[in-house]
């Protein structure tokens, strides 16, 4: 992350590749412990397991920055206060909240891989749509896809958290939610470092304002289509987790 924020320097470069190095030795090591911080055995033995929180990696990357994104949007571009576009902002988790019990129920009776698959193909036609992002787009068509954003959201964390404490066995609740829970973190994190590296490729160090208000509407343009992109992604590790209902319960193998 560190080096993601001094990209494209060179200082950038080298601490992004120490990182990925680093990272790797970390799960060579962990792969030996008995009591690892992170067991990382799992990823190797379960599947299931290993693509819901592949799927939550990548989902959490590709839409953790919306909300960012679209505040910075809101208030340069359609001059909005901050609390007006907090309001606007709120749609997507109301929306959410509001449906994440019904779809975490539908997944209890459908394999959740397939409705947390559509979850993804709905967030993916979302960001989609905020391609097309202008100084003239109605507030009303982005109120309605955070909407749509927010049923996707929905159908898809429900059922893949479902998912993922469903595939280990009672004892091991807390292992499978601290891990989904650091996938999460690291999706964000990434998020956020994807909107740092495009930031910089289009603006530079400047503020935004109305001499770069057209670099920043393109950078908003990309950073949609490359979260889309992901999303899209997301959809094939979503699909590729296999089926839960009926399926053999996986157990960590004893230290």
């Amino acid at each position: 992350m560190l080096g993601l924020t001094f990209l494209p320097d060179l200082s950038g470069i080298g601490l992004l590749i120490s990182g990925i190095i680093i990272l790797f030795l970390f799960f060579l090591f962990e792969g030996k412990k008995p009591n690892p911080v992170f067991n990382v055995i799992v990823f190797k033995n379960n599947k299931t397991f290993t693509f819901s929180n592949l799927s939550a990696l990548i989902n959490y990357s590709a839409t953790f920055a919306i909300g960012f994104l679209l505040s910075l949007y809101l208030q340069h571009i359609k001059d909005m206060s901050a609390r007006d576009a907090g309001f606007i902002l709120v749609t997507q988790p109301f929306i959410m909240a509001i449906f994440s019990p019904l779809a975490g129920k539908i997944s209890d009776r459908i394999e959740p891989q397939v409705v947390a698959s559509y979850g993804m193909g709905i967030l993916t036609i979302g960001l989609i749509i905020f391609t097309f992002i202008s100084p003239a787009f109605s507030l009303i068509w982005i109120v309605l896809n955070l909407a749509l954003i927010g049923f996707g959201f929905a159908l898809f964390s429900s059922p893949n958290t479902n998912a993922i404490m469903s595939s280990v066995d009672k004892k091991y609740y807390g292992v499978a939610s601290s891990t989904l829970a650091s996938m999460r973190m690291v999706g964000q994190m990434f998020s956020m470092g994807i909107v740092i590296v495009i930031f910089t490729a289009f603006l530079g160090h400047a503020e935004i304002s109305n001499v770069n208000q057209e670099e920043f509407i393109s950078s908003l343009r990309f950073l949609f289509l490359l979260f889309g992109i992901l999303c899209f992604i997301g959809i094939f590790a979503s699909l590729s987790r296999g089926r839960i209902h009926n399926e053999k319960i996986f157990s960590f193998p004893d230290s």
